[in-house]
């Protein structure tokens, strides 16, 4: 009988984005990346975009796509954020999913995802219809094709979800074998159960909903899924792939489907190289001919259920529980942390709910004075969500408005369906999933109660945060001082909160250090500068403005005055305001840039209190990434200081400091210290060189190595990383450039002596693109002996062996 194999990743992330200015801001423990977006992304997304296949003597032979030998499902928000931070690894998605429809006769190996993660089983009946319409609408977008299936999060299923997607045009989703209750064939009489996780997950299901609809399951191999998973099977690819072919058996007289379903980032980031595991298993399967790749599509269409099933409702993947995991101290948890209780979720959700139930009929009641239909409208407005432009804007309300609409009532409109998105994405599962309240996760989907408040408050004009903070009370963090989810509340969520005064705050303190353009954009918004002047006295700095910011998400507008003085070093104050004419603007003008030119800061300090009243600002009004920029260069000055101080202790000292060591003597701190920041920061700068000092470089590291400094690995192997980087970039783009080959060789024989490794991932890439594209035309060249194409190959054959490729060609 026929054998298949079909391997399933859920690749996805928490949402991150700060809920107003729709981005991901700095993150500190994702260093030295900017936001864990952007170190899974390089350590897993990209990686299974372009998978290394080795041979025996750990040389890559060829760079594979995984995603399209795969099935694999991306969650919506996620995409979004590749489509914008990493389009090419995006645009590797989407090829994969056209690949595979080649490798499977036609079916896609890309499923669908509910929206934004929410429990579904714990929603109510029309949320969980619009996170499944969204979901698919995403698919389509971007993908150009209906889905067939669709991933649930966290597995979590219940017939009501179930007759949504099959009303909606789904035909499968995949479920742990525990989620079974019982089994018979179709038009079969007799039940048997297969609780337990004891149902044959070698064939697909179909189940009878309730509706008269049906829906075909496929329970994914728990055994094999929990290896690879948690067992280290990515390890070796050789012994993944016979684990799965070991899974078939003579017994069955079907064509059998042998798969597993783990979460996506097991492939790279969960394990380090896992994505490579992936690719030889994949490779191995199909070179000795154990059974044939296929995705669930495909298998579906070539073997339909024979056999129906019923399911457990309100189960899930990874509550062993059901959903309790979302909404009870059940008892599972990271396990991380066995001291702390998770009583918080049932109080939290509670207070979501609460909220949820709340805005609902005032949302309806306010919407229908600007929609026709209030829930229709919230359904289609993923429309906007995936295309933002003005035009598309327009063309939503001519098809849902009750009638053109004032620029004040679209507005209106556009906030009321935002306040909707948020009391949807504050349910996104992950704030439940670990241990502690005051987790990032859990803080996102309280940020998102706050926006979701933050809307209805400037709709209604009502106080709704105050009931909400006494609902949040009752939730009680494990950690002391983070106290309850009121707490919490006021610590992480209040300060997040952005409004145009806000934005006008971080534009007037950022201008100051960096120029903006007439035209500009600070995250989600709009800037439209109608007058700036400045001025300088010594270190210090004067701005005065006014500009429009417009919000690119509700289109709120605002024309604000502004006014920021720089003191020189970390103190600056300055204020905004709405804008109250040309003559008070021009007075205000004309009254602070006279006091300022005379230098009489105090009275210049005053006239900007009293022009703009309580709307005082800082640094600490600017959003993060900007304050961290604007803080290094105020920073700069200071840090020059004790880096000149270190250097000289250090090169006062140095020859006493190798004494030291010859005598096996350990260094003094001071010393040690000294060192340890000298020679890490002159190796930082001079990989950051536009020019290379090969010279330089080696004196650096034989001196770190003679006086036994560790160096910074993390840090030296991400500039050195992003500078072979540029340097591959711009080989492809000047590839017979043999003095920028060299350079490039130069550098990737340095990162192999390092006792810290290099990441060449993206400089492979381009090589084996290189190898394809122009390699055999040079060497033909080299072959009739043109003068300078033998150097060529000689130099590009050696940088593949110093970056552990093969060639293979001709």
């Amino acid at each position: 009988m026929e054998r298949y194999i079909c391997i399933h990743g859920h690749f996805y992330q928490p949402p991150r984005e700060n809920a107003w200015l729709e981005a991901i801001e700095l993150q500190d423990s994702a260093y030295p990346y900017h936001d864990w977006n952007e170190r899974i992304t390089g350590e897993c997304y990209a990686s299974n975009g372009a998978s290394r296949i080795l041979n025996g003597e750990g040389r890559i032979i060829k760079i594979t796509n995984n995603y399209s030998r795969i099935s694999f499902n991306f969650g919506p928000t996620l995409l979004a954020w590749l489509k914008e931070n990493s389009p090419e690894v995006y645009q590797a998605i989407l090829s994969a999913d056209k690949e595979s429809q080649k490798n499977f006769s036609g079916h896609g190996s890309a499923l669908a995802q509910a929206y934004n993660h929410m429990i579904l089983p714990l929603a109510n009946w029309r949320d969980k219809y619009t996170q499944v319409l969204w979901g698919i609408r995403d698919f389509e977008h971007r993908f150009g094709r209906p889905p067939e299936g669709m991933w649930l999060a966290e597995t979590a299923v219940d017939l009501d979800t179930l007759d949504i997607m099959a009303t909606l045009g789904i035909r499968f989703t995949i479920l742990s074998p525990y989620q079974a209750q019982r089994v018979r064939r179709i038009k079969g009489r007799t039940w048997h159960e297969v609780t337990g996780g004891s149902i044959d997950p070698s064939r697909a299901y179909e189940l009878r909903l309730p509706s008269r609809q049906k829906i075909n399951l496929f329970f994914y191999d728990g055994p094999i899924s929990q290896a690879v998973a948690f067992e280290h099977l990515l390890t070796n690819g050789e012994h993944f792939a016979r684990r799965l072919a070991g899974a078939f058996s003579d017994a069955r007289k079907w064509p059998q489907l042998i798969h597993i379903a783990t979460d996506g980032e097991t492939y790279g980031h969960h394990q380090r190289h896992g994505d490579m595991g992936l690719a030889y298993a994949l490779h191995y399967i199909e070179a000795n001919n154990l059974a044939r790749l296929t995705n669930y599509g495909e298998y579906l269409e070539k073997h339909p259920p024979t056999h129906e099933v019923e399911m457990l409702e309100n189960s899930s993947w990874s509550c062993s529980h059901g959903v309790e995991r979302w909404r009870s101290n059940c008892g599972c948890s990271s396990g991380m942390n066995p001291e702390w209780n998770q009583n918080w979720r049932g109080p939290l959700r509670e207070a979501l709910d609460w909220l949820r139930d709340t805005l609902a009929p005032l949302y309806k009641e306010k919407a229908s004075q600007f929609l026709k239909d209030p829930w229709e409208a919230r359904d289609e407005y993923i429309g906007i969500i995936l295309d933002r432009s003005p035009e598309n804007i327009d063309r939503f309300m001519s098809q849902h408005a009750v009638h053109e609409l004032s620029p004040s009532d679209k507005i209106a409109a556009l906030k009321l369906l935002e306040l909707q998105r948020h009391a949807m994405l504050m349910f996104t599962s992950c704030g439940w999933f670990f241990d502690e309240l005051s987790g990032i996760e859990t803080v996102q989907v309280i940020q998102y109660a706050g926006r979701a408040i933050q809307l209805f408050e400037g709709l209604f004009g009502d106080h709704l945060e105050s009931q909400f903070l006494e609902r949040l009370e009752r939730v009680k963090s494990n950690i002391l001082e983070h106290r309850d989810g009121r707490h919490i509340y006021e610590k992480f969520a209040k300060p997040a909160m952005v409004d145009l005064s806000k934005v006008g705050g971080h534009y007037a303190i950022r201008s100051l250090f960096e120029p903006y353009a007439e035209h500009d954009r600070i995250y989600c918004y709009e800037v439209h500068r109608e007058d700036y002047q400045s001025s300088e006295t010594g270190k210090m700095r004067l701005a005065v403005g006014r500009a429009r910011f417009t919000s690119r998400i509700t289109e709120e507008s605002a024309l604000l005055s502004f006014g920021v003085m720089h003191f020189g070093d970390h103190n600056l104050s300055g204020g905004i305001r709405t804008f109250r004419g040309e003559e008070a603007y021009q007075t205000l003008v004309q009254e602070v840039t006279e006091v300022f030119s005379r230098a009489d800061l105090p009275e210049v300090i005053r006239i900007l209190d009293r022009g703009f009243g309580k709307n005082i600002f800082s640094l600490k009004t600017l959003f993060r990434d900007e304050q961290r920029k604007i803080l290094n260069q105020i920073l700069n000055t200071t840090l020059n200081q004790a880096e000149a101080v270190y250097r000289q202790l250090y090169e006062n000292q140095v020859t006493l400091m190798r004494f030291l060591i010859d005598l096996g003597s350990p260094l003094p701190k001071s010393f040690q210290t000294a060192a340890e920041f000298i020679l890490n920061t002159s190796l930082r700068k001079v990989l950051e060189a536009d020019e290379f000092d090969r010279n330089r470089t080696k004196a650096l590291l034989d001196e770190a190595e003679g006086l036994r400094v560790p160096l910074d690995g993390v840090s030296l192997g991400y500039t050195l990383k992003r500078k072979i980087e540029q340097k591959a970039g711009q080989f492809r783009t000047n590839p017979n450039d043999l003095l920028l080959l060299q350079n490039l060789e130069e550098l990737v024989s340095l990162a192999n002596t390092l006792p810290f490794e290099v990441d060449f991932w993206k400089a492979q890439n381009i090589y084996f693109e290189m190898l394809e594209k122009i390699f055999l035309e040079l060497r033909e060249k080299a072959e009739k002996g043109e003068v300078g194409a033998q150097a060529w190959v000689d130099h590009f054959t050696a940088l593949g062996e110093k970056l552990h490729c093969r060639i293979t060609c001709g």
